[in-house]
Formats: structure tokens, sequence, C-alpha cells
């Protein structure tokens, strides 16, 4: 669980990466769970957007994507999304206390 303090750290690093994961209409299979848990596991912060012809909201993928590969939301703002999970072997972020 992430404190408001980390989450608010984690948004401002989230700010200037790029979108690396799209929920579009096909909506939720098994490759995108597999990209999203190489690119969270290479990265630990990734950014996310719905494409308009998903039937998901951004809050509704977020949530469904964080839950599968053991994530955290740090934000949803418009299609957009950020999700974050620690690298245990080889931590790239040092979080506030």
């Amino acid at each position: 669980m992430l404190t408001s303090k980390q989450r608010a750290q984690l948004r401002a690093l989230a700010n200037p990466i790029d979108t690396v994961l799209m929920v579009g209409k096909s909506g939720f299979s098994e490759q995108l769970y597999i990209t999203a848990d190489e690119a969270i596991t290479a990265r630990e912060l990734i950014k996310g957007k719905v494409l308009e012809a998903c039937e998901y909201s951004a809050r509704e993928a977020a949530d469904t994507i964080a839950e599968a590969i053991g994530a955290d939301v740090v934000q949803v703002i418009g299609s957009k999304f950020v999700l974050y999970r620690r690298n245990k072997k080889d931590p790239k972020i040092k979080l506030v206390k």
C-alpha cells in the first residue's frame, strides 16, 4: 500500500514517461497481462492508456491489470493510468518513507 507522499513522488516520476500499455477494443487478453508484467518488471513504473473503442473505463482497466500483475494503481486521469510495482531483485525507484 502506498502512502500519499509516495503516490505524489510516483506521479511526479511518471509525468515524463511514455505510454507503454494500450487497452483497446479486445479488452483484457493474456498477452496484455504478459506485456504489462514484463514492462513493470523492467521499469517499476508504467503508464497505460485506454483507447476510445474499449468498453472499460480507465479506472476499471487500471484496477484489473494491477490486480492481475500485483501492482499498485498510482493515478488515473482521463483515459490514462499509472501503475507501480517494486522490483524485488533490482529496485530502481527509492520511495520516501
